[in-house]
């Protein structure tokens, strides 16, 4: 059966997770779904978020579900709470880190898709730190059209 213009119905802690430093991350929608059009991803985060840096091809958007979350979009610095929306084009320097104690919950939408694939390709078997996931990163960023620019931000 081909996916490509089928529905997609995700309950609540469903999708396929990928646990990385400080993130799980839960695939809702991928471009097989989507003819390549966007992917969303949920994001619990847990801490500081991804080093600095661009995406060459995808535009980014994140939605605020739960919690607080602060984005450095090129020079500015946002602080995202539950209802916000920051769209990040392609091309702008950007990260995110949590803010408070408690996780932060958001949804990042990728368009077009094919960044979420990143995700998948990064992981290892098994739990993660954050030195290997930086290193592997590194490593898939030009495959990915990604550079990275910077350290994250806390």
């Amino acid at each position: 059966m081909n996916p490509i213009n089928q529905n997609v119905v995700l309950c609540k802690g469903e999708g396929k997770i990928i646990t990385l430093p400080g993130h799980k991350i839960t695939h809702k929608v991928s471009g097989l779904n989507t003819n390549s059009a966007y992917s969303m991803l949920e994001v619990e985060l847990y801490g500081e978020g991804p080093p600095l840096h661009i995406h060459k091809t995808e535009d980014e958007s994140f939605y605020v579900l739960e919690g607080e979350i602060k984005l450095l979009v090129g020079e500015r610095n946002i602080r995202a709470t539950a209802g916000s929306l920051v769209f990040v084009p392609k091309g702008t320097i950007h990260t995110f880190s949590q803010i408070g104690d408690q996780p932060a919950k958001f949804l990042v939408t990728y368009s077009p898709s094919g960044f979420e694939k990143f995700f998948d390709e990064v992981v290892d078997l098994g739990e993660m730190n954050t030195e290997g996931y930086i290193t592997k990163a590194n490593a898939l960023a030009e495959k990915y059209n990604m550079e990275v620019v910077g350290p994250p931000i806390g």
